[in-house]
């Protein structure tokens, strides 16, 4: 199984070799379109990523050690965005999460692509990932 690291290099280097902005964007957009949709019934109040401008949600699944995450948006560039963190921090332990800075997202010139509310939306998002796994390390 790959490392959050390993995982996190892969996207980075896959987006730092998109040099157009616009191309980027589209790439992201793609990831967001390759996502499952997720089930009505888990669309609910309490995975709802709260601040941001479209309706997005984030659904935790404890698998033994690590966690993974569903989630879903209405706008397809938060779905984007989201199915890309989905790729770096599904599968890993709640302490590999935490140890994991999101500044990788502003390297791989993700951030720029994002208006303000659009960045507010995305700290929440990683906020409620980190809320997670702090959780799950306090019941272990």
């Amino acid at each position: 199984m790959e490392s959050i690291l390993t995982r996190k290099d892969r996207i980075m280097a896959e987006l730092k070799g998109i040099s157009d902005k616009d191309e980027r964007l589209k790439a992201i957009i793609e990831y967001g379109k390759n996502m499952p949709e997720l089930p009505a019934q888990l669309k609910i109040d309490p995975f709802l990523v709260k601040g941001c401008i479209s309706r997005a949600w984030l659904v935790p699944q404890i698998q033994g050690d690590r966690l993974r995450f569903m989630a879903d948006s209405e706008a397809m560039i938060v779905k984007g965005i989201i199915a890309l963190l989905l790729q770096v921090y599904n599968d890993s332990t709640a302490e590999e999460i935490k140890s994991l800075s999101p500044e990788f997202l502003a390297e791989a010139g993700i951030t720029e692509l994002l208006s303000m509310n659009r960045r507010n939306g995305l700290r929440n998002v990683l906020g409620m990932i980190q809320t997670y796994a702090d959780r799950m390390i306090q019941q272990a």
